[in-house]
């Protein structure tokens, strides 16, 4: 009996596991390929740096309202449904959105996107955490947050190969996949252990900013310089290289390249998290990434551009493998889906301004380096938070 219950469960983590990998592969490539359409937008829709901008910028607005409403309701209704109609109301508007006919249109349908992603990103991560062994809880949920990378390679693929013969709207539509994806998992995502036992509910979202202050101090300052820093290179990406000289296609040939050391970067971290820590593997990891970030902003050679982007792939994906592995551990059951998702919300603040900032420092003539900076020092300061007011969460040996 004991071993057909721990078969139950190894089945049922399984379904869980692989049915939000997947979903976070597909909203991923979705994300990633706004940073290459952004590039034949501007020339089709003629889009000045701001308004390419506000497209990423609405994007985030709807992340986080949809990380806020999300992580509440998940608290209150259930991780399980919560995942499921978030990653319907994505796919419905990655669908429409094939059909744009202009500026104003993609703006609504990117920050209904915005809702639907924002919304199941932090709630898929405190379902697996609360499904995965104890003695592999952080390690599962950075390898959860490898599939991000897996879309934005597939992502950098369909730019590549598709984009430049059939267009941006059919990249779209192949990013709609999620659409279908949830209605093929309904049935087979079984609801949260930890959310069903709820009787034993003691805390409350007041809890958050008071007896758990100083690690959502912590946990809302990493979140902030990430998510800045993520939305504001990694959206830009691509036109960042065609303004250094390089065509459309070569430098989503590049961008394909630096993508792929995403996923070393997560799997790095993912052994990194258990062998020696959460808080001290996101100091590391966000340090490094604010001297790549530096390194990238001052190459001038084509070979120093390409390794200093790649490692900056490498070491921001990988913080962010283990900030997902982190957050929900900060917070007990009852309110760790509202922490996960309030924390989101207030990183999303910063993914609101990232792209806008660099949209009006490029209109005014800024220079890479000084752009660059920018995100090497927000980086650093957010380090100096974590290691100040964060506290380690992984279990005993």
């Amino acid at each position: 009996m004991e071993e057909d219950r721990f078969f139950a469960m190894t089945t049922s983590y399984r379904k869980v596991f692989w049915s939000a990998g997947f979903g976070w592969m597909f909203d991923a490539m979705d994300v990633g390929l706004l940073s290459f359409i952004l590039v034949m937008l501007g020339k089709e829709w003629n889009l000045t740096p701001s308004e390419s901008g506000w497209l990423g910028t609405m994007n985030m607005i709807g992340m986080a309202i949809g990380a806020f409403l999300g992580g509440t309701l998940a608290d209150r209704i259930g991780r399980k449904p919560v995942f499921l109609y978030t990653l319907a109301l994505f796919g419905l508007a990655s669908v429409g959105s094939a059909a744009a006919t202009g500026f104003g249109v993609m703006l609504l349908l990117r920050f209904v996107m915005g809702l639907g992603l924002g919304a199941e990103l932090p709630v898929a991560s405190t379902l697996v955490n609360e499904f995965a062994p104890e003695r592999r809880k952080g390690r599962d949920v950075v390898l959860l947050e490898s599939f991000w990378a897996a879309g934005w390679i597939l992502a950098a693929v369909i730019a590549y190969f598709v984009m430049p013969v059939y267009g941006w709207r059919v990249a779209v539509l192949i990013g709609a996949f999620p659409l279908l994806y949830a209605f093929l998992i309904r049935r087979n995502i079984p609801e949260s252990p930890e959310f069903v036992r709820g009787a034993e509910r003691t805390s409350s979202v007041a809890d958050l900013f008071t007896a758990h202050r100083k690690r959502t101090i912590a946990l809302w300052s990493v979140w902030l310089v990430i998510s800045f820093s993520y939305y504001g290179m990694f959206l830009w990406l691509p036109s960042v290289l065609v303004d250094r000289g390089f065509t459309v296609i070569k430098s989503f040939e590049y961008v394909l390249f630096m993508t792929l050391a995403q996923l070393p970067g997560y799997f790095a971290a993912a052994y990194l998290v258990e062998r020696w820590g959460r808080k001290p593997t996101l100091a590391l990891f966000l340090s490094m990434t604010a001297a790549a970030a530096a390194a990238f902003g001052s190459s001038e050679s084509q070979a120093m551009i390409l390794f200093s982007g790649a490692m900056l792939s490498f070491f921001n994906l990988g913080a962010w493998g283990a900030l997902y592995a982190y957050t929900p551990e900060n917070y007990p059951a009852d309110v760790r889906a509202s922490g996960a998702g309030f924390a989101a919300a207030f990183g999303r603040v910063g993914s609101i301004a990232a792209p806008l900032s660099v949209g009006a420092l490029i209109g005014r003539g800024a220079e890479y380096p000084l752009i660059f900076g920018i995100f090497a020092a927000l980086l650093a300061a957010g380090v100096c938070m974590l290691l100040a007011f964060g506290t380690e969460t992984k279990p005993p040996a």
